[in-house]
């Protein structure tokens, strides 16, 4: 059994993580559970991942938005990774390094086949870890991007390596990928904004009652998922709406599961395409294998 911690990050890169989850979506359908408990603000989340063939994964996640006054992180937990065949567990992975390299490496193999090839001015909206974690995340796939960044608190932005931006409907219209990263509990992104081509990655929120467009943007939009099984019905982006009838789950066009059909891609360059990262435990356990296989080539 290995305990692994940001020693091994050094050997890690985000396509050899986009090539092992789009290789992880070959293998059977993952089963998945997944438990969420609520005190007001502060979420647990617990959950689980089986893939015949790749193994077993339990990730437990506190979500406490208040640490930031404490001086902590939001979110914290831990990762065990356990053996296909025998059920031994094999790795303690540190949640800190699964989760960014789990969060980023989802939402960054969306645009792979989802942004334009010639995208070149991305919007990240939030300022906070995964934010940042998607600055190098999706330099690695744009590497002649401009960034610019919208914050609710500008001094949060700054160091990002990233123009700051005050106008968030400007930032938005002048994108080419917008990428989403707040706690917002109501929609920051309106419809009217969204110009021809782009390419939106909703990663914040994660809660029945946490949405970050509003209805109009998702009618306006061909919709993906990582994953249907951990978007649809528990995720207010997409929950909301669904029940109140503003769209159907046919209008969700595809999840990577569907990849090797080739359905999960853009129509046309005019299209706008929205991508809602859910970060089900199936893809902890993608990433926890590669994080494994990175942490043994390098001894």
């Amino acid at each position: 059994m290995r305990i692994i911690g940001s020693e091994v990050e050094a050997h890690l890169s985000w396509a050899g993580l986009m090539d092992a989850l789009e290789a992880g979506h070959h293998l059977p359908r993952a089963e998945i559970k997944d438990m969420f408990l609520y005190r007001g603000k502060d979420t647990l989340l617990v959950r689980a991942a089986w893939i015949d063939g790749l193994g077993q994964l339990v990730k437990g996640a506190t979500v406490f938005p208040g640490n930031g006054a404490r001086g902590l992180p939001a979110v914290n937990g831990g990762a065990l990774l356990y053996d296909d065949q025998t059920g031994e567990l094999r790795a303690v992975i540190d949640f800190h390094l699964l989760t960014k390299w789990k969060t980023a490496g989802d939402s960054l193999l969306a645009a792979r086949h989802l942004a334009r090839r010639d995208s070149r001015r991305i919007l990240l909206v939030g300022a906070g870890t995964v934010a940042r974690s998607m600055r190098a995340a999706y330099a690695s796939l744009f590497p002649d991007a401009q960034f610019s960044v919208w914050a609710r608190n500008v001094e949060s932005a700054r160091g990002m390596d990233a123009e700051v931006v005050a106008d968030l409907e400007a930032g938005v219209r002048a994108a080419d990928v917008i990428c989403t990263a707040t706690m917002a509990t109501a929609p920051l992104i309106k419809g009217e904004w969204l110009q021809a081509g782009q390419h939106l990655d909703l990663i914040g929120a994660y809660r029945p009652d946490m949405r970050e467009v509003d209805d109009l943007a998702l009618k306006r939009a061909s919709l993906f998922v990582d994953s249907r099984a951990t978007t649809l019905g528990h995720i207010g982006e997409l929950k909301d709406p669904l029940a109140r009838g503003v769209i159907a789950e046919s209008d969700v066009r595809a999840d990577y599961y569907d990849l090797a059909a080739g359905l999960y891609r853009r129509s046309s360059d005019a299209e706008i395409t929205i991508a809602k990262n859910g970060g089900g435990a199936h893809l902890d356990l993608m990433t926890a294998g590669y994080i494994l296989g990175a942490a043994g080539r390098a001894g």
